[in-house]
Formats: C-alpha cells, structure tokens, sequence
C-alpha cells in the first residue's frame, strides 16, 4: 500500500451536471472497478444535486484504478474531478500543503491544472476557479498530501509560463489570515 493512500475506499466525484443520477455513476464507474455503494448529494428541500458525490468501493486498488482511469472525463459533457474522500476534514482546513496560482491563461482547465502540478507529489485535491458556464477566472487552487511538495511546486512553477501567461505560485493563506490595510472611511 503506498505511503499516505487511505485505507477506506471512498471516492469524491465533483464538478457534475445536474442531470447526473447514482445510475448513470454506477454504469461508468462499475465497467472499471466493482462498485459497493453511490450517492448523489442533493439539497434536501429540492432533491436537485449539488454537483457532487461518493462512490464507495470493496478494495482500495479498485478505487485507485477508477482515480487513474476516470478523473476528468467528461460525464453529460462535463469533466468531473476525482478524488480520495477526506472525512476527517483538518487536513483541508489547516491549509498544509495548499497553493494557490494567479494569472492562469483561461485555456487552462483543471485536468492541465493537474498534469502541470503533479510532478510534485500527491495531489489531494486540484481546481481552476470559473463561472457557472465554466469559464476561467484565470485562478486556481492545488492542495498537496505534503508541505514538501507544495513548496517544491512554488519553487519551480512560479514564474512560468504556462499556456500564454505567466503564473505566480503562492502558498495559499485564508481570506481571514491575509494582510488586509485598514480601510478609513469619513
């Protein structure tokens, strides 16, 4: 088993097309890996998705092939992202190991996101901001397993030019932590 894969076997599916049910995940996922258990989260007044789900599996190397195999295919024409499902959630929301990257050409998606940043350790979790349309805002996020690699990223993707732009690559730092001037008003 490789150093920090979870020894659960659930996966997060976001970015989906409303329309996607727990049936049409069950036929794409279950033809790469036996599916145990699939559920859509809904608004639970509406019943109208939120966009994302879980897919559960038995083994965990089932679950690594779907990630390998699935992650950013395209499901009612949108490219869904994969990945582990974090239940504990103080990894997210203690920032370790997350960069945030400005100035991204808007022909950058988060597949190329993700294929950029990747040669620098296990990506948790990876997304280019956009408008419901699915533009760009020309900004995205990348959360790494380790600190290590998310500093090993900033040290040689900052500055480069990826697409037509160049990027700046920052440790990302909570809109309540940031340096922020005072603002006077008469």
């Amino acid at each position: 088993m490789a150093a920090g894969v979870p020894q659960f076997a659930s996966l997060y599916v976001g970015d989906l097309h409303p329309d996607v049910t727990e049936a049409m995940l069950y036929e794409i996922f279950n033809s790469v890996g036996p599916v145990a258990s699939i559920r859509v989260c809904r608004d639970s007044v509406s019943r109208k998705s939120l966009g994302y789900g879980y897919v559960n599996f038995h083994n965990v190397s089932d679950a690594e092939r779907v990630l390998d195999t699935l992650n950013y295919s395209s499901i009612k024409g949108r490219s869904c992202r994969i990945m582990w499902s974090q239940r504990d959630p103080s990894l997210r929301k203690s920032g370790a190991g997350n960069i945030y990257v400005k100035n991204l050409d808007r022909s950058i998606d988060n597949k190329a996101l993700y294929d950029t940043f990747s040669l620098f350790g296990n990506i948790l979790s990876c997304k280019v901001a956009a408008d419901s349309t699915g533009k760009s805002y020309g900004y995205g996020f990348v959360h790494y397993e380790t600190e290590e690699a998310a500093k090993q990223a900033i040290e040689r993707v900052n500055g480069m030019q990826i697409g037509e732009k160049t990027v700046q690559v920052s440790q990302f730092v909570k809109r309540q932590e940031r340096d922020r001037p005072d603002i006077y008003t008469n």
